[in-house]
């Protein structure tokens, strides 16, 4: 398997498995992420997952090899985009555990999860154009919402590396650990997550990743929809009831 999937309880564990290849998509990695993410949004159990890899490098981004055979397209699925992820629609939190480094595509599939948790040994970029090459799967965008404009810019047209620290001090990652404390480190932020009432982290997540592409009134309209279709499920009632009984809330994900 190219992929691993791991199910803890309310968390599950995407890992790729292709450490030989420097963790590069090919076809393979794309079909099964593809078919990973369908189980994951529709396992009502799980809360949160976490996306991790094997060996000294995340990802290098896509497998050149299989460009070079005419495969290219294969690399993409209709639903999610390149690696099966960076255009799939999602209602449930993903975190990023990245250990080596992530250029390229693999600093594109960084950029599609809702948080990351890197090593102080991580690199990030978007080299394309060191190889008269452009980057077209969503870093050209989401890269400067993530850091801003200018320091975006200056990575996409330099092709040069953006350091963890850096990238951490910009606001693209949320902790920068030793390499060895990658995975505890996303685990327990993804812990922190699936304490919370788990309709409302979906409801409220949707509304936030379109901050930066709707406008106010647009935003305003999605959260009170969400505020409304929280409001008619049974953690609703639990939150408040919880609360005034002083103990902690047993959420049942409905």
């Amino acid at each position: 398997m190219v992929i691993n999937y791991e199910k803890r309880d309310r968390l599950a564990i995407i890992t790729l498995n292709r450490p030989e290849a420097r963790n590069a998509v090919n076809g393979a990695v794309a079909a099964q992420m593809e078919q990973i993410l369908d189980d994951y949004e529709a396992d009502a159990d799980l809360w949160a997952a976490i996306l991790a890899a094997e060996g000294p490098v995340f990802c290098a981004g896509a497998d050149l090899k299989e460009i070079a055979a005419g495969r290219g397209a294969d690399l993409s699925t209709k639903r999610g985009g390149f690696a099966g992820l960076v255009r799939r629609e999602r209602t449930k939190p993903l975190i990023a555990a990245i250990g080596g480094s992530a250029l390229a595509g693999g600093t594109e599939i960084a950029l599609s999860c809702d948080m990351i948790v890197c090593s102080n040994e991580t690199s990030f970029g978007l080299p394309e154009v060191k190889r008269s090459l452009v980057a077209a799967a969503g870093g050209l965008f989401r890269l400067p919402r993530a850091i801003g404009m200018a320091p975006a810019l200056e990575v996409i047209m330099t092709g040069d590396p953006l350091p963890a620290e850096r990238a951490y001090q910009l606001g693209m990652v949320n902790q920068v650990v030793a390499r060895d404390q990658v995975m505890q480190a996303a685990e327990d932020l993804a812990a922190r997550v699936v304490s919370a009432a788990p309709i409302a982290v979906q409801h409220s997540r949707g509304v936030a990743v379109r901050a930066f592409f709707e406008d106010d009134e647009a935003l305003w309209r999605a959260s009170g929809k969400a505020f409304q279709a929280n409001a008619e499920t049974e953690d609703y009632k639990e939150g408040p009831r919880a609360f005034i009984e002083k103990r902690a809330p047993k959420w049942k994900g409905r």
